[in-house]
């Protein structure tokens, strides 16, 4: 299962631009990895473990934006399409428990 957040956060003041560095911080620490810029997705064992993901990501939501969280499986995260654009291939992005370099 992978839980994908999609958000639109102002950044037109300091306060903005602290709440949104805060966010990301936030949200990579968790072990989301960035799909494109404001869209990070996650994998989760669960679909217990997803709803646990998203009330620990709350506790870091910005008083102001947008923030989206969707769940979808992993056979539909695999029907994902690149139309335009080159896949990163760089990060390790994997259901597997252990991976060795």
């Amino acid at each position: 299962m992978r839980t994908i957040l999609f958000f639109d956060l102002p950044t037109l003041t300091l306060k903005h631009k602290r709440s949104y560095r805060k966010f990301l911080k936030a949200i990579k620490a968790e072990g989301f990895i960035m799909l494109q810029e404001s869209v990070y997705a996650k994998l989760s064992i669960s679909y217990a473990q997803s709803q646990l993901v998203k009330k620990r990501i709350s506790d870091s939501l910005p008083d102001e934006g947008l923030v989206f969280a969707l769940n979808i499986t992993e056979k539909q995260f695999n029907d994902l399409e690149i139309l335009v654009g080159e896949n990163n291939t760089s990060i390790l992005n994997d259901d597997e428990r252990l991976v060795e370099l």
